[in-house]
C-alpha cells in the first residue's frame, strides 16, 4: 500500500471513527465481538503487541455483540483498503458474505476463535474446541470417580447462540456419555451474557436440588455459574468446571468449589493472527488451521496464572 493511499485511508478513518493512528508499513483491522470480556481484551492486547513488533498498525472495531455491526465494519475496512482483516465472528454464517467481499477485494481474512464455515478465509486460529471440551469432560469423569464415589449429577450452562460454545458442550457431553453414575440434569442458555447466565444457573440449581456439578462453556457462563453457586450457598456441595479464567474463578479455585477451568491463550491467538497477516503481506503462506494450546487450570497450577488477573 502506498503512502498516498494510507493517507487517504486515515483521512477516511477520521470520518468513520473506525481507524486511528499514524501510517505504518501495513494496516490491519481486528473486528472484535466486544470489549467487556477479559478474553477479548487479552486478544486485543496480543494482537496490538504483535503488530507493533512488526512495525505495522492495528485498528480494532468493537461490535458490542452486534453481528450486523461486524458486517458493516468489514465492508468499511474493505472500502478503506486495509491490508488484512482479523475476524472474531459473532455469527459465523452471517459474516461469510463480508469475508468473501474482502477476499474478492484482495484483502486476506484470518478468523480467530469462532470457527467459520469452509470459505475463502486464509486461516483459522484458535483452539480445538471439541478436543478441549473432551479434555475437561475426561477430567470430570476422573474427578467423579476419585472424589464423588463414582456418581454425579451435572448441569450445563451454555450459550446456545455461540457456535463455539455449542462445540465445547458437544465435546464435554461426548466424553461423559454412557459413563455409569453420571447424569446430565439439563442445559440452560446463558446467551453469552453474564447476568443472563447467572439467572439461568440459579434456575438450574433451584430445579435440581441434587445437583453436584456445573459445566460452563465460556467466560460469561462460568461467571454466572460461580455467582449462582455463591448466591445459593452451595459452595460445599456443587463443583464448577468451565472455560476461561477470571479473578472470580481463581477465588473459587482457592475456596475449593471451582475445580477445573480450561484456560486458552487469547493473547497468543490475537498475536498469531496478526503475524499470519504480516507473513501474507510479505508474500508468505499459512496453514489453513493454526491451533493454540490450552491448559486445564486447577489448584495444582493456578499460581502460574495469578499475575494475569492482578
Amino acid at each position: 500500500m502506498t503512502n498516498r493511499m494510507k493517507g487517504a485511508l486515515l483521512a477516511a478513518a477520521a470520518t468513520t471513527g473506525l481507524m486511528a493512528g499514524s501510517a505504518s508499513a501495513e494496516t490491519f483491522a481486528l473486528v472484535q465481538i466486544n470489549q467487556q470480556a477479559l478474553f477479548f481484551n487479552q486478544m486485543n492486547e496480543g494482537a496490538t503487541a504483535a503488530a507493533e513488533a512488526q512495525g505495522d498498525e492495528l485498528v480494532i472495531f468493537n461490535a458490542n455483540n452486534d453481528p450486523a455491526a461486524q458486517n458493516s465494519a468489514v465492508e468499511t475496512y474493505i472500502a478503506q483498503g486495509v491490508d488484512g482483516i482479523v475476524v472474531v465472528a459473532i455469527d459465523v454464517n452471517g459474516i461469510m458474505p463480508a469475508v468473501q467481499q474482502a477476499v474478492d477485494a484482495g484483502i486476506p481474512v484470518v478468523a480467530v476463535d469462532a470457527v467459520l464455515p469452509e470459505g475463502p478465509q486464509a486461516a483459522q486460529v484458535g483452539v480445538d474446541n471439541m478436543e478441549a471440551g473432551g479434555m475437561i469432560g475426561d477430567y470430570f469423569v476422573e474427578y467423579v470417580g476419585a472424589e464423588m464415589d463414582g456418581t454425579a449429577t451435572v448441569g450445563i450452562v451454555g450459550a446456545l447462540n455461540s457456535a463455539i460454545q455449542n462445540i465445547r458442550q458437544d465435546g464435554f457431553e461426548a466424553s461423559i456419555e454412557g459413563v455409569d453414575g453420571i447424569t446430565v440434569a439439563g442445559v440452560v442458555d446463558g446467551q453469552n451474557v453474564q447476568d443472563i447466565a447467572l439467572s439461568a444457573a440459579e434456575n438450574l440449581i433451584t430445579a435440581n436440588p441434587n445437583l453436584d456439578a456445573i459445566y460452563a462453556t465460556g467466560e460469561p457462563a462460568l461467571l454466572g455459574a460461580i455467582a449462582a453457586v455463591e448466591s445459593q450457598g452451595r459452595q460445599d456441595d456443587i463443583r464448577v468446571f468451565g472455560w476461561d479464567l477470571t479473578a472470580q474463578a481463581i477465588r473459587g479455585i482457592d475456596q475449593g468449589y471451582v475445580e477445573a477451568v480450561i484456560q486458552q491463550d487469547p493473547a497468543e491467538m490475537g498475536a498469531t493472527a496478526v503475524r499470519i497477516l504480516g507473513d501474507l503481506a510479505g508474500g508468505g503462506s499459512t496453514e489453513a488451521v493454526v491451533s493454540v494450546p490450552v491448559t486445564i487450570v486447577t489448584d495444582a497450577n493456578v499460581d502460574d496464572f495469578r499475575s494475569i488477573f492482578e
